[in-house]
């Protein structure tokens, strides 16, 4: 009897003569790049074709008999389609996905159950291929003010959890768990409490140990690693380990120096503004600005802004207005 050709080979993307270090890496790959998890539900029957095609070729390909017995159909395998056993092959079996003979059902495909129907290749939970789950990256949005004194704030996030039906394995007694489609976890979502450490900078990562993707075969579960993004800030900016900030000065006090309130991260501070201070020079408050563990905490640069006032009393304005007469007749004279 015919029937569709499988070239395992293919399937996980290696030649003929790879070895048995080769094979497993391929299927690690492609068995995380096609976990019907990571694929949206429009492609669910896509996916978990693609996955049992590689789950197939991988349990033919890791064992050395099983392996040896496929490699004895030779040239045979570019017949494809029109694949048919060669009659020498002793001890061959033939049955067809459903049959009654078949151990497999609906979880391996035809050409398989043909050529290993008869060796019960019943998968326990104990023997599966132990993959351990994937890596998984989120972001989380952090206040300056969250960031700089840390914080313990909940999440939502989504879980994978090992398959009820069958326990984390797979498989059921008729072949791929139908519950789970072979991946041996279910899909939901969870709250967690992460805390995060003070003095954590833009574009940092949190990890959380063991709350990625759910393993395969039962396999340890992957890592959450959260990317830390900092929200703008109204009055601060955050620069390595140090942090700007402006502030506003009146015309007298740049050109007289005086004192001024400014904000920090720990809370309003007087700083003395040196006479004859012109826009835009930065003033420094010494180990104002960010933590870093095992470091020197940084500073903090204010720049000067002249500005005027608000609101300009008429004796106020006079004043201003001899200040540019004065002005004026020193230009004249010069």
């Amino acid at each position: 009897m015919a029937v569709t050709f499988q070239d395992y080979y293919e399937v996980l993307g290696v030649g003929r003569d790879a070895d048995a270090k080769q094979i497993k890496a391929a299927y690690r790959k492609l068995a995380r790049k096609w976990h019907p998890d990571l694929h949206p539900p429009d492609k669910k029957e896509e996916v978990e074709e693609k996955f049992k095609r590689i789950n197939e070729a991988y349990e033919v390909l890791r064992d050395a008999k099983k392996r040896e017995r496929y490699d004895r159909l030779g040239e045979r395998w570019r017949d494809g389609d029109d694949f048919q056993a060669p009659p020498d092959m002793e001890g061959f079996h033939f049955h067809t996905a459903g049959d009654a003979g078949s151990d497999f059902g609906d979880g391996f495909s035809s050409f398989f159950d043909m050529l290993f129907g008869q060796q019960r290749a019943q998968r326990s939970r104990q023997n599966h291929r132990q993959i351990r789950g994937q890596d998984v990256e989120s972001v989380i949005d952090l206040t300056l003010e969250e960031a700089y004194q840390g914080v313990t704030k909940p999440i939502r996030v989504a879980t994978s959890s090992v398959c009820a039906a069958c326990g984390g394995s797979g498989m059921s007694k008729e072949g791929f768990c139908p519950a789970c489609a072979g991946t041996g976890s279910g899909r939901g979502e969870k709250t967690l409490e992460v805390k995060i450490p003070a003095g954590v900078q833009d574009g940092g990562r949190i990890r959380l140990k063991g709350q990625g993707g759910a393993g395969l075969m039962g396999g340890a579960s992957g890592d959450l690693f959260l990317k830390v993004r900092l929200k703008p800030h109204p009055v601060f900016r955050l620069r390595g380990r140090d942090l700007e900030s402006d502030v506003r000065v009146y015309p007298d006090q740049a050109v007289l120096g005086g004192q001024v309130t400014v904000p920090t991260l720990d809370g309003p501070v007087r700083l003395t503004i040196p006479p004859q201070s012109h826009a835009g020079r930065r003033l420094r408050l010494r180990g104002k600005g960010w933590p870093s563990k095992g470091e020197q905490r940084g500073d903090q640069y204010v720049r000067i802004v002249v500005d005027i006032p608000d609101a300009v009393t008429e004796q106020e304005r006079e004043m201003y207005r001899q200040l540019q007469e004065y002005r004026q007749r020193g230009s004249d004279s010069s």
